[in-house]
């Protein structure tokens, strides 16, 4: 028997780690946390101080009471997540030696079809074109053609906006259209008057973004993983799932009006929108990739009123189109996913062309494009962005000479919905501060990561004394716009709970502008000035789902981990069992459900398709020793019944069923949108279970037409 199909190494105490691991890294991914890590005072206090010396960040100075008492430790809190958590689990393993360099190998280099590197710069060139598109101003522009094309009529909106969404998703996948989508439905779920919650529009167009990028391979990371695994071409792949993915969407609409969200609080027969002011109308959009292009309305939009209520309804019916840079992504994205699809359809099977070939010049065009284009218009962004400083710091002077904080004033005054449906106040009286790559302020430039990702140290604040601005990696600016970084609090300040009312003050702060420059000031002068000069480039690449890359291939690793210590052939022995009981309409039904369920528990719905998809291999493997073939209508009922759970598994039961699930939900934070756990997954099981039953009904259907029960042939 072939050795990869050996179960007898599961007896091994290796084995037995690398199931426990594997299982345990899972669960971290699905509820992450911060692990507490104290350090003697003494040691942090000479790091700080070494990198001072070596001028990366700023002096430290002593602000509190010289003869205060001060704590022997400070807490660091390392966070253990979807980054972190999968890459010490392939460092745990390589230290018992239950894998080695074959494992590292395959789960980087690839093996059995699956080439993890091919997939990643595919997704990351296409996703480069998809988001600069977004970034143009395009996806948000058509979104508002939509509103006036439907008018005030509730239901039509509603309508219109699923099939824009459907149809927009389909072709740029998912992440576009919840970066921009996301923003767009809050904003107009806001400035509307009679609809109470957004819930029924920002989980309906969370679904249909996900049941869209189902069709295309370029669409979703997981389509490439899977297309790649059995060696399905683009065109064959698009033509097998295109029915039941458009048929979903066709029971699912009807459903969600009539059924789902059938209340007149959530989607109105006539939706009453706030007017936007005559001299508004008519001003000419502010590119809002610009940093402080729209000067002190950006902070009151966090009041809910005012300034900021217009704001938020011009961000809608006055939104910003580079109509040069949208038509140039537009030609660039339709050149380059017909090209693909040509090439893949014209190969022979025999042959293997890397995908990115053609993804990647591409990318690299619209790329020199958008920095051509920044580098031509560098005056006049400049200009914007110090215009919208100045108003942002006289704002800010106009609030400390009248006694009012501005941090507290918004804190204070920001509307949330809760679970209920219902608004409320936001009163948080202290703010905590860390050296995290995703902040409150950047969650949006890492879409496939989660705030907090790397060692972060707790901090309270005294905010009218330190008012400013949060920079990436936790680097901070003061009033000046200065740049520092965040200091430690030491253990024993840390006495206050989250019902509180006092606020602590740091015992350390940095100085400012008088000292000598550092790397961190250089670094965020650098990035200002990037984002003033290349303003798109600036956002699209901060926009780029980085964190997808070590987490992939940190759970390829794992993957193959279990390959190589039988547990894969376990789960193919298993799974080899159920279809010969349930046959074809079992395979649908059974591994469906299980690739909804996984998405959920097995590392979202990517690392979910690395492991089906090595189990499905062993599965033909196994078939191939015995003699005995898979019919060929078996054998692609279960891999397109995979296909669908995991790109539908993403609207299922967490949050992190998928990384743009976590991006979502970061965005909808970020516009004082709560949803919370169990409201996300008590909406979302109606959902996933109709277009579940649709999508799989549709495919035993489409099966039985298209497909026999003569053997399958495995390409060459």
């Amino acid at each position: 028997m072939d050795d990869e199909l050996d179960t007898s190494k599961i007896k091994s105490w290796r084995s037995i780690i690398t199931l426990i691991i594997f299982v345990i890294t899972n669960i971290i991914v699905l509820f992450p946390f911060h692990v507490p890590i104290y350090l003697p005072r003494w040691l942090a206090n000479g790091v700080v101080d070494t990198l001072s010396a070596l001028r990366i960040i700023p002096r430290r100075i002593k602000t509190s009471d010289p003869n205060a008492k001060e704590s022997r430790f400070i807490r660091l809190r390392f966070p253990l997540n979807f980054l972190t958590a999968p890459l010490i689990a392939d460092l745990f393993l390589l230290a018992i030696l239950a894998i080695g360099r074959q494992e590292v190998h395959d789960g980087t280099i690839g093996t059995h079809s699956i080439s993890p590197i091919d997939i990643m710069v595919f997704f990351l060139t296409l996703a480069y074109i998809a988001i600069s598109i977004d970034a143009s101003g395009l996806i948000r522009y058509l979104a508002f053609k939509v509103l006036q094309k439907a008018g005030k009529v509730g239901h039509r909106l509603f309508f219109y906006l699923f099939a824009f969404f459907f149809g927009l998703g389909t072709f740029i996948g998912n992440d576009p259209i919840i970066l921009s989508g996301t923003a767009f439905l809050a904003y107009m779920t806001r400035v509307s008057s009679n609809i109470v919650h957004p819930r029924a529009w920002i989980h309906s167009q969370f679904a249909i973004a996900n049941i869209a990028s189902a069709i295309l391979v370029s669409s979703n990371p997981t389509n490439l993983v899977l297309a790649g695994a059995f060696k399905i071409k683009f065109i064959v792949y698009t033509a097998n799932m295109i029915v039941p993915v458009v048929v979903t969407a066709i029971v699912l609409f009807p459903f969600l009006l009539y059924i789902i969200f059938a209340d007149e609080s959530l989607i109105p027969y006539s939706i009453t929108m706030h007017e936007l002011p005559e001299g508004a109308k008519f001003k000419p959009p502010v590119n809002p990739n610009i940093p402080n292009a729209r000067g002190n309305a950006e902070e009151e939009e966090k009041e809910g009123d005012g300034p900021g209520q217009q704001l938020s309804l011009e961000e809608i019916m006055n939104p910003f189109l580079d109509k040069t840079g949208a038509a140039f992504g537009a030609v660039i994205m339709a050149a380059t996913l017909i090209t693909v699809l040509a090439i893949n359809a014209a190969i022979q099977r025999d042959t293997e062309v890397p995908v990115f070939y053609v993804t990647l010049p591409a990318a690299f065009v619209m790329f020199c494009w958008d920095l051509a284009f920044g580098w031509f218009h560098r005056h006049e962004t400049r200009e914007i962005a110090a215009k919208g400083r100045r108003d942002i710091e006289d704002a800010r002077a106009e609030r400390e000479r009248t006694g009012q904080s501005p941090d507290t004033q918004t804190l204070d005054q920001s509307e949330q919905y809760d679970a209920s449906g219902l608004r409320h106040r936001s009163e948080h009286t202290y703010d905590e501060l860390s050296l995290d790559a995703a902040d409150s302020n950047t969650a949006s430039k890492a879409p496939c990561s989660e705030p907090e990702t790397p060692l972060s140290v707790s901090v309270l604040v005294d905010k009218e004394k330190f008012p400013e601005l949060e920079l990436p990696g936790g680097v901070a600016r003061d009033s000046n716009n200065h740049a520092r970084p965040s200091s430690p609090e030491p253990l024993d300040s840390r006495q206050t709970t989250e019902t509180t009312t006092d606020v602590e003050k740091r015992t350390y702060t940095y100085e400012r502008d008088t000292g000598p420059p550092t790397l961190v000031s250089l670094c965020a002068d650098l990035y200002r000035w990037s984002q003033e000069t290349f303003p798109t480039v600036t956002v699209v690449v901060s926009h780029m789902p980085f964190a997808l890359v070590p987490f992939a291939f940190a759970m390829f690793v794992l993957v193959q981990a279990l390959v190589t210590k039988g547990w894969v052939p376990v789960f193919a022995y298993g799974w080899d069992h159920w279809v010969e009981k349930t046959g074809t309409v079992g395979s649908i039904g059974g591994m469906g459900f299980i690739s909804v369920i996984l998405c959920n528990f097995a590392g979202t719905n990517i690392g979910t398709t690395i492991l089906l998809s090595r189990v499905i291999q062993a599965w033909l493997q196994i078939h191939e020793v015995s003699g005995v073939p898979i019919s060929d209508r078996t054998w692609w009922a279960t891999v397109y019944s995979m296909a669908l759970g995991v790109n539908y598994g993403a609207f299922s039961s967490a949050f992190s069923a998928s990384l743009a699930g976590m991006l979502w939900r970061d965005i909808l934070n970020r516009k004082h949108i709560r949803v919370g756990s169990l409201e996300f997954a008590r909406v979302n099981l109606p959902i996933i279970a109709i277009s579940m039953v649709v999508g799989c009904a549709v495919l035993v259907g489409e099966v039985y037409i298209v497909r026999s029960d003569k053997p399958y042939i495995p390409a060459a």
